[in-house]
């Protein structure tokens, strides 16, 4: 069975004064990026059977602009976790699920992306490793079931920055 990993970076967000960092809004740019990088998924991969997202507002809002259509299961987990965490989150997706998108935050989308990754030496994982932007997609590919993904299993196949 193979399935298809999608992480992604939430888009741009503002700073608006008084404003806790989980109830951030998206800025204008990242609202634009996260509906390109929605477009990006649509022209390239198979549709997404699933999405899991951070609680929080920015990710919710790039979540929104990036026009997928799929259940979603919104996490208060995935805010500030770490890849231990996510890669356990992972682990519980449903094998009727064969794409999964998973919206987050740094630091814990890129070092996922790093640790399930077999090839590091990719041009992929070079470029994802000098800098993960927002709304930066990375796509990885797995020959296994959700529950037997784990580090160093996937294969890194695009890391793309919409812009």
């Amino acid at each position: 069975m193979a399935v298809t990993l999608i992480l992604m970076r939430h888009g741009k967000s503002a700073y608006p004064d008084g404003v806790e960092d989980h109830e951030r809004p998206l800025a204008p740019r990242g609202e634009r990026e996260a509906a390109l990088a929605g477009d990006w998924l649509r022209a390239t991969l198979p549709s997404i059977d699933a999405v899991r997202c951070s609680t929080a507002q920015r990710t919710r809002l790039t979540l929104a602009a990036t026009g997928i259509d799929a259940p979603v299961e919104y996490r208060d987990d995935i805010y500030e976790a770490n890849p231990h965490t996510l890669i356990e989150l992972i682990q519980l997706t449903d094998d009727a699920v064969s794409t999964l998108l998973l919206v987050g935050h740094v630091p814990g989308i890129p070092w996922t992306a790093w640790d399930l990754a077999a090839n590091r030496d990719s041009d992929a994982a070079t470029e994802l490793s000098r800098k993960f932007p927002t709304s930066a997609l990375a796509v990885l590919e797995f020959d296994r079931t959700w529950a037997r993904v784990d580090q160093g299993t996937g294969e890194l196949t695009h890391f793309h920055v919409p812009r």
